[in-house]
């Protein structure tokens, strides 16, 4: 029988503190005439690892300390941080990095989704390379590292998460040698032959600041294995059995795919609120077979080509129309981002040409909603819809596959998924 995850973890942290890093905290901190007010945060990562600090309150082999460190999500003035330190320790186990507004748009907008994000993914022709955005990159890491240096203790055990923070591992290494540190990446790692698209120094950096854990985890094989080919061609670095022995301590490299709270959606169908919903949404779209997509906005995603997938769909099979109805939920995502603002643009576009050249009185071709989806509305949209399409053109994971089968637990449905996500594997 397979260790679950509190099983594996409790030999090794043993009364130890978990420290949690990532970009996010799991709330955004904003201030409104001199107060305070926090608002969970969304997003892949962020939804991940709540779950997984949920069971650690659940399990009890696993120790109640621990500790999540990250940005808050907005610039906190100077006079008003210890306040934010204090209520994120006493309400939710975190501390905050803070960074001004400048030092996100190099660093978020600039080197992590501007270079790293599109060149992970494959999208080359849109991957953006200035000297100011990696710097400001290394500078971060910096911060992060300094801010942890403060606070961790000699027999923590760190874990690491994602593309925004890959300096940070040996950044603490040479601050704390005795650390235990992990490392996990929620998106591809590309092959050689992309990865290599980077500047020399940059490449290189990249590879050695995560060679700085003990640990570091993947999604997938081909992952795991692109990333020891890149640190074989480009460092030289040989491995055996996924073991990278560097100048001062042995790396494991390892596959570790990314799960759900399976018991959450699966027992969903019982919460009276989800049940409510779901009959509104067979009574709004009875008559019809339906299609439902979900997906945070992003050019990844792969959303305009769903849709010019469906309107072939209904070309080329006129029997079906009328009968079937796309629910295209899209989730709201770096707003005010040129780029994302124009995607945003060409899926609405393209929603209206559709419904205006099949809709008829009484059938509506793509019902689109654009927003936020708490947990029951969605698990209802998984109860109702009997077919989920989840097709992105590249993904490390994608949990919505997963989440639609573990709602549909009576075995209905069908799930089509593209062998293009991290899930097909």
């Amino acid at each position: 029988m397979a260790l679950s995850t509190q099983d594996k973890l409790a030999p090794v942290l043993s009364g130890r503190r978990l420290v949690i890093v990532s970009n996010r905290l799991p709330f955004s901190v904003s201030v409104d005439n001199g107060r305070l007010s926090f608002q969970a945060s969304a997003g892949g990562l962020v939804t991940g690892l709540a779950s997984f600090r949920e069971s650690l309150d659940q399990g009890a082999a696993l120790p109640p300390e621990h500790l999540w460190v990250g940005w808050p999500g907005n610039s906190v003035d100077p006079p008003l941080r210890e306040s934010v330190i204090e209520q994120a320790l006493s309400r939710f186990q975190s501390y905050p990095v803070f960074l001004s507004e400048e030092q996100m748009e190099q660093f978020y907008q600039g080197f992590c989704n501007s270079t790293i994000w599109p060149l992970f993914h494959y999208f080359t022709s849109y991957t953006v390379y200035q000297q100011p955005f990696w710097q400001t990159y290394k500078q971060i890491n910096e911060l992060f590292a300094e801010a942890l240096d403060a606070i961790l203790k000699p027999d923590d055990v760190v874990w690491v998460h994602d593309y925004h923070l890959m300096l940070l591992p040996r950044l603490l290494r040479a601050l704390q040698r005795r650390l235990s540190i992990g490392f996990f990446l929620h998106i591809p790692f590309p092959s050689f032959e992309v990865f290599r698209l980077l500047p020399g120094q940059w490449r290189r950096e990249i590879l050695e600041g995560l060679l700085g854990a003990d640990l570091i985890g993947f999604h997938t094989y081909e992952y795991t294995h692109h990333f020891l080919q890149s640190v074989l061609r480009i460092l030289g670095c040989e491995h055996h059995m996924g073991q990278v022995l560097t100048t001062d301590h042995v790396v494991k490299v390892d596959t570790f795919p990314m799960g759900i709270d399976v018991g959450r959606f699966a027992s969903a169908a019982a919460n009276a609120d989800t049940e409510s919903e779901r009959r509104n949404l067979e009574e709004a779209l009875s008559g019809v077979r339906l299609i439902l997509s979900v997906d945070r906005l992003d050019y990844s995603k792969g959303i305009s080509n769903r849709l010019e997938g469906y309107e072939l769909f209904l070309e080329t099979n006129p029997e079906f129309q009328g009968k079937v109805a796309l629910l295209m939920v899209v989730v709201p995502s770096r707003i005010g981002v040129m780029q994302y603002d124009l995607m945003k643009r060409q899926i609405e576009e393209l929603v209206g040409k559709i419904n205006g050249r099949f809709g008829r009185v009484g059938w509506t071709p793509v019902i689109y909603q654009y927003r936020h989806v708490p947990f029951e509305s969605l698990a209802a949209l998984y109860a109702v819809s009997d077919v989920c399409l989840v097709t992105p053109l590249r993904d490390g994971m994608n949990l919505i596959a997963k989440e639609y089968l573990a709602t549909r637990g009576d075995g209905t449905g069908v799930l089509i998924l593209s062998e293009m996500a991290g899930a097909a594997k």
